[in-house]
């Protein structure tokens, strides 16, 4: 696959190496056999190459620059310059972000996501227990539910942002499953993944941690703090993830590595390989910023979660340690500090679930208030707040603070039902085929 995202703009090439007009910066995923190579992203000693400037004429060669390399300087051709320019295309969207258009309203594609959401539910949901139960795995049917997200999120993604709301603890791994599949499309629409590629990044997600139902039970869903052998258990399922989607199985690498290496970080502190920065693959960069980002606001069996605004902040503290600096800086921007399907608290202490959210002004999103001062359900009303509405006493609704997705008094799931059996309900269109 195509490396898309550079891993940090402060790269410093080794001090023999003079970047001239005649040479460019590409991802040294794009090496192949020909290109001369005048510089690395890494030390030169650090990569076992025999030479500090070489003509790439051996297999071989590649794959070891693709391994310990994130980009490399070669001379300027007609193809390396068409590879630079791509690249340069790449790392501007990562920076921008691309706005989402919707092709039909929220109220319309709501129904077609909640059914495609239930089919996703349940697939992930028979896949864990043959996993549990040693049988062999259905993947083949894996695809069909990705392509009916990425038919979804192209529609309306707020619906599906909606739907990944819904939370229940007792069902915590394949939900999150899910929930990590439909968040890694959507990100990676955000910043510019072809539909091939959604494709794949949507297969990364929603398997990554299958390798948790081979862990006991009692481990993977204990109250407390893990021991030291059971911790030693849990560090496991990466490498059960990565056995389980083995080569027999029509999946594209990046499928499989993602499952092995989402607990990986750049600084090497990770599991279970400790790889480092340019062995990180980029796939697994954006399931590891996505996993985290769900695991931290969702309820476990030894914590609740928190709000989005909290887990926004963890992982931009974490950024260029931890995760792609770039990758989470840009993942902030898609999901903004209140999230289509969030739970707000209003200046009147009123509370409100998010709507949409506008990419000019992500502070001010479309709300509709849920729940009175007291926190008993009232008469549901829709507030712009970029419209400034009056509260009545001359002043303008705002909001106070973000809230967990539990709240007292609300179902958030009950919620959706509502709104998607008020939707349209025609049946849905038929499967895309690959595109």
């Amino acid at each position: 696959m195509p490396s898309l995202f550079r891993k940090s703009p402060r790269r410093k090439k080794p001090s023999s190496v003079v970047t001239t007009q005649r040479q460019v910066d590409i991802p040294a995923s794009r090496a192949r056999l020909g290109m001369h190579v005048v510089g690395l992203d890494q030390p030169w000693e650090k990569v076992p190459v025999l030479f500090q400037s070489f003509v790439i004429d051996e297999p071989e060669q590649v794959e070891i620059l693709r391994t310990h390399c994130q980009w490399i300087t070669v001379e300027r051709t007609a193809y390396t310059e068409q590879v630079a320019e791509e690249a340069a295309a790449h790392r501007k969207a990562i920076a921008a972000g691309s706005d989402f258009e919707a092709e039909r309203p929220l109220s319309e594609e709501l129904p077609h996501a909640q059914r495609r959401y239930q089919q996703a539910q349940h697939y992930v949901d028979a896949l864990l227990r043959k996993v549990a139960d040693g049988q062999s795995l259905p993947l083949k049917e894996a695809r069909v539910v990705v392509r009916n997200f990425i038919t979804s999120i192209s529609s309306n993604p707020n619906a599906m942002f909606w739907l990944s709301r819904i939370r229940h603890r007792d069902a915590y791994t394949a939900e999150h499953c899910v929930r990590v599949g439909i968040l890694s499309i959507t990100f990676g629409r955000f910043v510019g993944l072809d539909n091939t590629q959604l494709e794949t990044i949507g297969l990364c997600g929603m398997l990554h941690d299958v390798g948790k139902m081979r862990v006991p039970p009692e481990v993977l869903n204990k109250p407390g703090a893990l021991d030291t052998r059971e911790w030693q258990l849990m560090r496991r399922h990466p490498e059960y993830g990565f056995e389980l989607l083995g080569s027999e199985h029509e999946l594209e690498p990046d499928v499989r590595n993602a499952a092995l290496s989402h607990h990986e970080r750049l600084d090497g502190k990770g599991y279970p390989q400790s790889l480092t920065g340019a062995a990180i693959s980029q796939f697994t960069r954006i399931v590891s910023i996505v996993d985290a980002y769900d695991a931290i606001t969702s309820d476990r069996a030894y914590r609740p979660g928190i709000p989005t605004s909290e887990a926004l902040k963890i992982l931009y503290n974490n950024r260029g340690n931890q995760f792609d600096d770039q990758l989470v800086e840009a993942f902030i921007r898609m999901i903004g500090i209140y999230p289509p399907g969030s739970l707000v608290e209003l200046n009147t202490g009123e509370v409100a679930v998010v709507l949409a959210t506008s990419a000019r002004q992500k502070l001010l999103p479309l709300v509709e208030v849920v729940l009175d001062s007291g926190g008993h359900r009232c008469l549901p009303r829709v507030l712009n707040l970029s419209e400034s509405p009056s509260t009545g006493d001359g002043n303008s609704y705002r909001i106070h603070k973000a809230l967990p997705d539990g709240v007292s008094g609300f179902d958030l799931a009950e919620h959706i039902r509502h709104q998607a059996d008020a939707g349209a309900a025609d049946p849905l269109p038929p499967t895309p085929g690959r595109r």
